[in-house]
């Protein structure tokens, strides 16, 4: 082992190579590149307390040090283990001392901050509240269970990751290159084979991978340092000695338990028996109990396979109770049966059905039980209870058309049988019913009365806004952002048209990340920023709002970030063209990101002609015109898309293929024959327009006719396209 000047050995390679900069750090680029938040308050030193989560050897140590480095504020480190209460009071002392003579807060860094008691915890609770601390606590458990709950609602949790292969040949990379801290004064020449062994058996651990290089390279020749002239020779075999096989990482009680058995699950319900059997096969071999896989099980064959097979509930009881009764080893052969039978059973998850009607009971009153399914045996003589209910065994197929819900759950709808299996096969009998069903609400049940408090009346609250509105507004945010899939620390740029119905739920979504909304609306800019002025959200976690430089198109930048970004939704106004804003874009994505359109097409949805045809039966030529009109003013969009998409500068491989959708909205708006006449004003677009095709006979056809419409609530159905391009990584 190498000396020091006083004769002390060197520190080992991976805590001389411990990262003293930003720059250095290799790794977590989710929550540690540009632009990311935790970057952003480092960086400006206005960090907030924090708990860094995450498996070993994934730089939570590391990146606490470089906090330490970068931060203007004192650094007290301490060991959950190794400290107790004292050291605590002497972190507060030391701490408050710092305060007064300088004006400024401490960071106090708690390594296994998951191992600290209660007492330790409260101890330094009320001074994290008092602001004398910044908590930055590291641990390999999930705080969201080991973490005192109310010194986890003071900080913000973000979530390490392991190592990627390539971040690792990164960290080999830098320690064969350091001439002062690393291998560079030596000629190290490590084999391709020995390279890729070091990095796919350190499973995503730095420092398993520097101890086993380090291990690997100053054992492999007589002495360390060699000799001048002499090279060290790293080949595989050496390598395979110098790191072992890595025992399967899992902690029953920890976050590797979960992980893991939400793979099986998620295995099962995809219908995937090869990757249900690996999940299997590395939980029993990290000793997880097989009692609790086959009660996952259980659950599973009710909740995703439920009615498609109804014996797949039967035959995991089966194999449980074989279980119970032959015990391990050979007890995986029933594991690995009932695994199998479900992975490959049919799916349904229909029984979910279930908690639409609990919802219906929660918001709904409560109605009395219909009379004709009351109780007879007690009152039924002289109150009326049961009278009116016919007996289906009575009648043919042992099935009689009668409602069975309250009045007011008339019609309603809680379950929804699959297409597969057992309910599939019997999906047809059941409409077939229900619409028989719906016809017998005409027949309306006979009540009988009695005098006094009505029982099981409740009052609902009124609702604030429109619901159909609401409804139809959120459906489109809900649709739009599953298709653009923003995760926690994503980068996003929302641009176009009415932002602020999508502003607040992608912030929501991505807590880690960053948000700009690049409006083309003047009045939705400055209503997000008058809402913004009124939270509560600090600075580092507001979004960026910038308003536009040209009608109808994204400015290029805007605040104190401009790209890339991972993910990117454009919402453009009616007629806008499609090839700007793609050109405008398409470089602002982040390799790996995607961009998401949405361009309402009303040739797709309700338009007059469609909905005057229905209410009014037009003739054909006057239909034809009408639509000829429509489709005029607002041609269909996907061909506009195609050729913008062919005229791209760019190739293909540089921005990914463009994939086209639809995403359908409905509401009930209330149709009078005003409104309707009002759509042929003297200076409407429909009106110029049939008058350009020369049919000023249709259109007063088309006025006297709109005065004969019965007023009501109808559908009217809006029609996005969604164009969304994947970069390639």
């Amino acid at each position: 082992m190498e000396q020091s000047l006083f004769g002390q050995a060197r520190p080992p390679l991976a805590a001389r190579l411990r990262p003293r900069s930003l720059e250095e750090f290799i790794g977590q680029e989710h929550i540690l590149g540009p632009g990311k938040l935790l970057r952003r308050a480092i960086e400006a030193d206005q960090l907030q307390s924090l708990i860094l989560s995450g498996p070993p050897g994934t730089g939570k140590t590391t990146l606490a040090r470089v906090i330490a480095e970068k931060t203007c504020s004192q650094f007290i480190s301490v060991n959950a283990v190794l400290s107790g209460v004292k050291d605590i009071r002497e972190a507060i002392t030391r701490a408050q001392s710092f305060s007064e003579r300088t004006g400024q807060r401490t960071i106090l860094f708690v390594d296994e901050v998951h191992r600290w008691n209660k007492s330790q915890q409260d101890a330094l609770l009320p001074w994290v509240e008092e602001g004398l601390f910044i908590l930055v606590g590291a641990t390999t458990e999930n705080p969201f269970f080991e973490v005192n709950k109310a010194l986890l609602s003071r900080s913000r949790v973000f979530l390490l990751t392991s190592l990627t292969e390539k971040d690792l040949h990164r960290v080999i990379d830098f320690a064969l290159g350091d001439t002062d801290r690393g291998y560079g004064r030596y000629p190290v020449n490590l084999a391709r084979d020995a390279r890729d062994h070091l990095v796919r058996t350190a499973s995503g651990d730095a420092r398993t991978l520097l101890n086993a290089l380090e291990l690997a390279v100053e054992t492999s020749g007589d002495t360390f340092p060699p000799a001048p002239g002499i090279s060290i020779e790293v080949t595989l075999e050496i390598a395979e000695d110098s790191i072992q096989r890595r025992a399967v990482l899992y902690d029953k009680d920890g976050d590797y338990h979960f992980d893991t058995i939400s793979a099986f699950i998620k295995s099962l319900r995809g219908s995937d028996p090869d990757a249900a059997l690996y999940w299997l096969a590395r939980m029993i071999l990290a000793g997880e109990d097989p009692r609790y896989i086959l009660r996952r099980l259980l659950i599973l064959a009710a909740e995703d396979v439920g009615l498609a097979d109804p014996e797949a509930i039967s035959r995991v009881t089966a194999c449980a109770d074989a279980f119970d009764r032959v015990g391990m080893p050979e007890g995986q052969f029933h594991l690995a049966q009932a695994t199998l039978y479900c992975a490959m059973a049919p799916k349904s998850n229909s029984t979910l059905g279930y908690f639409d009607a609990i919802k219906a009971v929660q918001e709904a009153r409560s109605d009395d039980v219909p009379s004709h399914l009351q109780d007879p045996s007690r009152d039924g003589p002289s109150l009326g209870h049961g009278h009116g209910y016919l007996y289906p065994h009575a009648y043919r197929d042992h099935w009689v058309a009668q409602q069975y819900l309250p009045e007011t759950l008339q019609g309603n709808i809680f379950y929804h049988p699959g297409d597969q299996g057992w309910e599939g096969s019997r999906r047809q009998v059941l409409e077939e019913r229900r619409r028989l069903q719906l016809a017998a609400e005409q027949e309306q049940p006979l009540q009988i009365y009695t005098l006094g408090a009505s029982r099981g009346a409740s009052s609902r609250w009124l609702q604030r806004m429109d619901e159909a509105t609401l409804e139809e507004a959120t459906a489109l945010r809900d649709q739009a952002l599953a298709l653009l899939g923003p995760l926690s620390t994503d980068r996003v740029l929302l641009c176009g048209a009415s932002l602020q119905l999508f502003l607040w739920e992608t912030l929501r979504r991505t807590p880690g990340g960053l948000t700009l909304a690049w409006g083309s609306d003047q009045r939705d800019i400055e209503s997000m920023r008058h809402l913004l002025e009124r939270s509560p959200l600090e600075d580092l976690e507001a979004p960026r709002i910038a308003g536009p430089t040209e009608p109808g198109i994204v400015p290029a930048e805007a605040g104190d970030y401009s790209g890339p970004f991972d993910r990117i939704l454009c919402r453009l106004w009616p007629g806008d063209l499609p090839l700007p804003v793609l050109e405008r874009l398409l470089p602002l994505i982040a390799p790996g990101g995607t961009l998401l359109f949405l361009d309402l097409d009303p040739s797709r949805g309700t338009v007059p002609s469609r909905l005057l045809g229905d209410l009014l039966s037009l003739p054909a030529r006057t239909g034809e015109t009408l639509s000829r009109a429509e489709k005029n003013i607002f041609p269909p969009r996907p061909p506009l898309w195609e050729e913008a998409l062919s005229r791209l500068p760019l190739p293909e491989e540089s921005h990914g293929i463009a994939l086209q959708s639809w995403i359908h909205t409905k509401v009930q708006r209330k149709i009078t024959p005003p409104m309707v006449q009002s759509w042929f004003g003297a200076d409407q677009p429909l009106t110029e327009e049939i008058l350009r095709l020369g049919e000023p006979g249709i259109l007063e056809e088309l006025r006297r006719r709109c005065e004969g419409i019965t007023p009501g609530d109808y559908a009217w159905e809006r029609a996005f396209l969604a164009v969304k391009i994947a970069k390639p990584a």
